[in-house]
């Protein structure tokens, strides 16, 4: 009796032994992941909490810790970059509101101080006055447009569409212009119609913005495309120029909503870089993706893909 007494004590007394030691090691972990929880709020800093520790509780603790730090990390990343971007977009903005105001007030100072000025070298200073407005009116209402699809309040109503007329009515709105500038025109559209499910006004969007885009910064290549083609429940529309093109380390950044020209394809043209993001914006509305592809010099092609109404 007297044994099993001392045997029963001697095993509580390591058990306690046993719990106040787990207690210890528990209380050091617990500290130590305290302390450099706080370091890395304090100091800014991308590390992980990495601890070596028997405690499945604790392992499983830390997992969730370090995915909220990546979160966090990742986060505090996507708000640095977006408020690089927002500065530039700024910084682009005011230069191309600054340009065409300058030449409005230097030649509306012209048209109030000239006391010899003629009749039709005003009608000429106003009709440059209207386009410079015209300038400064669509750029701003081109960053509140991306403002809108960035924010997600735009709502485009939609419904069954047929591409094939969309595309033919407007690359025939350019005609004037590019029998002016000698374009040569390739157009492949197919007789079969093909539909999609979504917005006229906003495909018609997306076909103008690439064809000035093309007309812009592939005039150099004098030939503009427009291509209509389908698979069995794809369609895809490609715009292309032979024009200078963009390098490989920009392909990936042609869509961002401040990557202007004069970064890329042409510097003789710089803007604030807010149509292709534009144009991708709504792209993604209507459910499909756009893509590039170019060889300078040779051929650049925007790709847009939409989903295919078979029924």
């Amino acid at each position: 009796m007297i044994y099993l007494l001392v045997l029963f004590l001697a095993a509580s007394l390591i058990f306690n032994i046993y719990l106040v030691q787990h207690q210890r090691v528990s209380n050091q972990e617990i500290s130590y992941v305290k302390k450099k929880l706080q370091s890395i709020i304090e100091q800014k800093t991308d590390e992980n909490v990495l601890l070596y520790t028997s405690n499945s509780q604790m392992k499983s603790l830390l997992i969730q810790i370090n995915r909220l730090l990546e979160h966090n990390q990742k986060t505090v990343a996507n708000f640095h970059s977006v408020e690089r971007s927002m500065r530039k977009m700024l910084s682009n903005i005011s230069h191309d509101l600054k340009t065409p105001l300058t030449v409005i007030l230097g030649y509306i100072e012209i048209i109030l101080h000239d006391e010899i000025i003629n009749q039709e070298k005003e009608k000429s200073l106003l009709q440059t006055v209207h386009l410079k407005a015209e300038e400064v009116l669509d750029l701003i209402n081109r960053f509140f447009d991306l403002v809108k699809l960035e924010s997600n309040d735009v709502h485009l109503e939609m419904s069954k569409i047929e591409l094939g007329e969309i595309c033919k009515k407007t690359i025939l709105d350019y005609y004037e212009i590019l029998t002016k500038k000698e374009f040569d025109v390739s157009i492949n559209i197919p007789n079969e119609q093909k539909f999609i499910w979504g917005n006229k006004g906003a495909v018609e969007r997306i076909l103008n913005n690439l064809i000035s885009n093309a007309l812009q910064y592939g005039s150099d290549g004098k030939v503009i495309g427009l291509h209509l083609r389908s698979t069995e429940d794809k369609v895809y529309i490609d715009v292309f120029d032979r024009g200078k093109g963009i390098l490989e380390d920009g392909k990936d950044r042609v869509f961002e909503r401040l990557y202007t020209m004069e970064d890329s394809r042409n510097k003789l043209y710089q803007g604030s870089g807010l149509g292709l993001t534009i144009t991708k914006r709504l792209v993604e509305q209507l459910g499909g993706k756009i893509s590039l592809e170019s060889i300078p010099n040779h051929k650049t092609t925007f790709t847009i893909e939409l989903k295919r109404m078979t029924y």
